[in-house]
C-alpha cells in the first residue's frame, strides 16, 4: 500500500479518467498547520490520486498506522497493492524510520485519510518578557574593586519581538500536538510555543551579557545573528525541536528598562567618575573588614584603618557622591570655630600710628603706644583711622592736632 507518483502529463491523459477520487488540500495559509482530508465513507479507493501542493507534506493514514508520506510537490496514485514509495521529499530519512515503528498512539481507528501538513515558514508570531529580566549592561560598565576589572551594570530589561517557525518533523508534531484532529490551527499552540521561546531567549540574554559578547542592553535588537547563533549552538530551543518544530528567525524589536534601572543609569551618566570612585571605595571597604581581623599588629590597628576609610567615605560618598546621584545640595565647607573667633577678634584691630603695625587691644604689642581715640569726619561723619589725613569718603582734611 503506497503512493505512486504520476507522470508529468498524466493530469490531462487517459490516466486521469481512471482516477476514482482526487484528494487534495487547498493552500493552508499562515494559520492552518495540519488538515485531515478523506472520502465520504472514510476509505481511499485503490487508484485514487493524492495531490501534494507547494509547501505541503501529505501523510497517508490507514487504520491507526502511517503507511506512506510525501513532502514532494506533485500528483500521486494511491495503490493499495504496492509497497510504500518510501516517503519522497525532504523528510525521506525520517519517513523511513517512522514507517518501521509508527502506530499512532496504539489507535485502532478504522479509517483511511490523508493528513496535509503546512511545512512553509509560519510568520507573524510575537513574544515578550512579561516581567523584567536581570541583565549586565556593558553600555554602563563599573569597576569591580575585587578583581580590578570592569563589569556590566546590573539592570532589569523587558524585550519584545517576533519569530518565525516551521514544522520540521511532521510525525513528531502529529504525535505531540495535532493528533488526528480534522484541523489544527496555529493559535492552538501559540501560547505554549511563546512560553518556550521566551525561556530560550532568557538563556540567550545570559550569554549576550558575558565577557565574550559584552552586548549593551539597548543594542540587543541589532544582534540578530548573535542571538540565533547562541540559540543554535547551545540548543536553547531544544524543547521546541523535540515537539517537531524549528525556529527559523528570531528578531528583537525593542528593549526597555524598568524605572529603577533608568534611575541608576541617569545617576551613572550624571555622576561619571564619582560613580566609579564610589564602586571602588565600597569594594575596598568590603575587603578591608576581614583583613582587619587578621591584622598582625592587632585588630584595633586594623579597625583604625577602616575608621579612616569610613571618614573618607563620609567625605566623598556622603558629599560629592550624594550631589551627583541623589540630587542633594552642594557640599558646604566645614567651618572652624577657632577661625570664627579669629574673624570676630579681627574686627577690633587697629593700626598703630607710631610703628604702623596692625594690632589689637588698647596698647601696641610692638612699641607700647596707646590706642588713639577714635575720630570721625567733621563733614560726613565717616569713621577715620589715626593715619588718615583726608576723609576717604568726602575728602575733607583731617585735623590731627
Amino acid at each position: 500500500m503506497g503512493l505512486i507518483k504520476a507522470a508529468v502529463g498524466a493530469i490531462g491523459s487517459t490516466l486521469h479518467d481512471q482516477w476514482k477520487e482526487a484528494i487534495r488540500c487547498d493552500d493552508l495559509g499562515n494559520d492552518i498547520l495540519m488538515k485531515k482530508v478523506t472520502t465520504p465513507n472514510g476509505v481511499i479507493s485503490n487508484g485514487s490520486t493524492v495531490i501534494v501542493g507547494p509547501g505541503q507534506c501529505a501523510i497517508i493514514y490507514d487504520n491507526g498506522k502511517i503507511v506512506d508520506a510525501s513532502a514532494e510537490e506533485g500528483f500521486y496514485t494511491f495503490d493499495s497493492s504496492s509497497t510504500p514509495s518510501l516517503f519522497a521529499g525532504q523528510f525521506g530519512d525520517t519517513f523511513k524510520e517512522m514507517w518501521q515503528r509508527f502506530t499512532y498512539n496504539g489507535a485502532s481507528a478504522k479509517q483511511q485519510a490523508v493528513f496535509f501538513f503546512n511545512i512553509k515558514e509560519i510568520t507573524d508570531n510575537g513574544f515578550g518578557t512579561s516581567t523584567p529580566v536581570p541583565y549586565k549592561d556593558w553600555g554602563h560598565p563599573i569597576m569591580n574593586a575585587r578583581t580590578n576589572s570592569y563589569i556590566g551594570m546590573s539592570v532589569k530589561i523587558k524585550c519584545y519581538g517576533k519569530y518565525t517557525f516551521k514544522i520540521s518533523d511532521p510525525f513528531t508534531f502529529m504525535s505531540v500536538f495535532a493528533g488526528t484532529a480534522d484541523i489544527y490551527r496555529k493559535e492552538t499552540l501559540t501560547e505554549q510555543i511563546r512560553t518556550e521561546v521566551v525561556s530560550s531567549f532568557i538563556n540567550v540574554l545570559n550569554g549576550l551579557c558575558t565577557d565574550q559578547y559584552k552586548v549593551e542592553a539597548l543594542e540587543i535588537p541589532s544582534k540578530t545573528l548573535e542571538i540565533k547563533k547562541l540559540m543554535d549552538e547551545n540548543e536553547f530551543d531544544k524543547n521546541i525541536r523535540n515537539r517537531g518544530i524549528q525556529l527559523v528567525t528570531f528578531n528583537v524589536e525593542g528593549v526597555s528598562l524598568d524605572d529603577e534601572s533608568n534611575e541608576k543609569i541617569n545617576k551613572y551618566e550624571i555622576g561619571g567618575d564619582a560613580y566609579q570612585q564610589q564602586g571602588e571605595l565600597v569594594g575596598a571597604y568590603s575587603e578591608a573588614i576581614p583583613e582587619a581581623a587578621k591584622n598582625e599588629n592587632g585588630a584595633m590597628n586594623g579597625f583604625m584603618g577602616i575608621g579612616l576609610m569610613n571618614m573618607a567615605s563620609n567625605g566623598m560618598v556622603g558629599g560629592a557622591q550624594t550631589n551627583a546621584f541623589q540630587g542633594a545640595k552642594p557640599m558646604q565647607p566645614q567651618s572652624n570655630p577657632e577661625e570664627k573667633q579669629s574673624v570676630k577678634e579681627n574686627k577690633n584691630t587697629w593700626v598703630c600710628p607710631n610703628c604702623q603695625k596692625e594690632v589689637d587691644g588698647n596698647f601696641c604689642s610692638h612699641c607700647g603706644a596707646k590706642k588713639p581715640d577714635q575720630k570721625f569726619c567733621t563733614k560726613c561723619g565717616k569713621k577715620l583711622s589715626p593715619t588718615h589725613k583726608f576723609c576717604p569718603e568726602c575728602g575733607t582734611q583731617v585735623d590731627n592736632s
